[in-house]
């Protein structure tokens, strides 16, 4: 499995010594990108392999029924480009908080879109302009 621990705080919650600051980092906005650029792209790591990790390798360990696409399940979906590089800028996060060690990375591997039951939550600015928006997936 491959998880993060997206816990985001307060700047002056991690505005402490190290050993006094809670744990845990943003880790939803980064965490493909980071796989992708690390293990796909720089060690040679299968795509799919990658991805098993990251769905159905976790859902399998905790018993749910999630992580896999299957007629009449639901479109709980991530669109993203394997190649696509971008830099990561914690100021331009969707989360509310900004700590993250991997500001300033170029990564390659990047979300555009996500569905939750078959409806948009996320969606990146080039697909909003291309109507996606009002795309609907499954029943």
């Amino acid at each position: 499995c491959i998880a993060t621990d997206h816990a985001p705080h307060a700047p002056w919650e991690k505005d402490v010594e190290f050993d006094q600051a809670p744990f845990g980092v943003v880790g939803l906005e980064t965490l493909l990108g980071v796989v992708l650029t690390r293990l796909v792209h720089q060690r040679g790591w299968r795509l799919v392999d990658a991805l098993f990790k990251v769905t159905c390798g976790p859902a399998r360990v905790l018993g749910l029924d999630a992580g896999r696409i299957y007629e009449g399940g639901p479109a709980d979906l991530v669109v993203f480009d394997p190649d696509a590089e971008w830099v990561v800028r914690p100021e331009e996060f969707a989360s509310k908080s900004r700590n993250t060690p991997f500001a300033g990375w170029t990564l390659r591997g990047k979300v555009l879109g996500t569905l939750l039951a078959g409806r948009w939550t996320y969606l990146d600015e080039g697909l909003l302009r291309r109507g996606v928006e009002e795309t609907r997936v499954g029943p």
